[in-house]
Formats: structure tokens, sequence, C-alpha cells
């Protein structure tokens, strides 16, 4: 398997499923291969595949949005893994490990922290570990993840954007719910322009 990104510190494992682009990530420790599965998208048996040769500790959700979860009722039957997520957004299967803000996850030698993003949705996250953050709908190449038309979550998210994700180093690559990846160096300049055009 060709790994999205592999170094000492981190092995990324990226795959898009199903026919909304969904982005489906692993996080690998490279010393002892355990993992977490982060969005049960769709297509269980795309993700199993992904993966493969890890020890998931669990499946960790950045939200609840209907095409970010198809796949984990059938990933925690197969896998036998908890699911791990914020309690302000419903899914489809009991949380076993409600998620909150500064929460630090465990997989093998690694570890990624929680970072609570409220906006796209009430219980958003987005998961660092070390200089890759995973940003699910919260922050994308070109902006914030949609608020449909919504003005009080626009400003929750552009918070949650300008004081708790621009204020990673430059270099911090950001792996979004959808499409490519992109840096907070990128990103940052563009700040006021998602201000100013309101979505």
């Amino acid at each position: 398997m060709t790994f999205h990104y592999e170094g000492e510190d981190l092995i990324v494992r990226k795959r898009e499923v199903g026919d909304m682009e969904n982005n489906t990530y692993v996080l690998e420790c490279p010393v002892t291969h355990n993992s977490l599965v982060i969005d049960a998208c769709w297509e269980p048996d795309q993700i199993i595949e992904l993966a493969g040769g890890t020890s998931p500790v669990a499946v960790v959700q950045t939200h609840g949005h209907f095409d970010h979860v198809q796949a984990l009722a059938d990933l925690v039957e197969r896998l036998g893994i908890p699911v791990w997520a914020h309690p302000r957004d419903d899914y489809p299967v009991p949380i076993d490990r409600k998620l909150a803000d500064g929460d630090v996850l465990v997989f093998g030698n690694r570890q990624a922290k929680v970072i609570h993003t409220p906006g796209h949705t009430p219980g958003g996250v987005c998961l660092l570990a070390g200089r890759h953050l995973i940003s699910g709908d919260t922050l994308f190449p070109g902006g914030p993840g949609n608020t449909r038309g919504d003005a009080e979550l626009f400003a929750e998210v552009i918070d949650s954007v300008e004081n708790k994700l621009l204020t990673l180093p430059d270099d911090t690559v950001v792996y979004p719910g959808h499409g490519l990846d992109t840096t907070i160096g990128a990103e940052r300049p563009h700040l006021q322009e998602w201000k100013d055009r309101g979505w």
C-alpha cells in the first residue's frame, strides 16, 4: 500500500469513499502499528482495506453528518472497536467515549489531541497529531465548512477556525473531510476574505 504520508512521526492513510467524495483517514503509529480510523463515511470494505495491517484502537468521528457515518455500524460490528465522538452530535450507534476539547487519544506510541471546533456541527472536532491536522468539515482549502447561510453558525465556525486552528504553525498539514490537503500557512492569509463573504 502507498501511504498518503509516511514518516518516523506518523503514517497517514487516506482514501476517498462514496459519491460525496468523503475522505476517510487512518492514523498509524509507525512503531506499534496501532491506529485510529477517522470518519466511517461510506464503503466499509474500502475502509477495512485501508486499515489493513494495523490494529485499530477506535473509530473517531469528526462530526455526525450523514455522509460521515454510513459505514459506522458496519465497522463497529466487523472490527469490534469502540466509537469515540463528541456528544453534541447524534450518531446511529452508541458513543463509547465522549470526546471533549483537549482530550488526548493514544494509539500505540503516538497520540492525537482533540480540538472541539463547533460551527459546521455542534460536536465537530479536529484531531492534531504533531504537525498533522485532521480537520473534518471545519476547514478546507479555501475556507470553513458550510453553515447553510446561518449567521450564528458561521460566526461560530469562524471563531473555531481563527482561534483554534489558524493559531497552529504554518507547516501544519490540514487533511479535510473532502478534497485535497492544504496547510495552515496557506489558509491563514485568507481569513478576512472568508469573514467578508460570510459563508
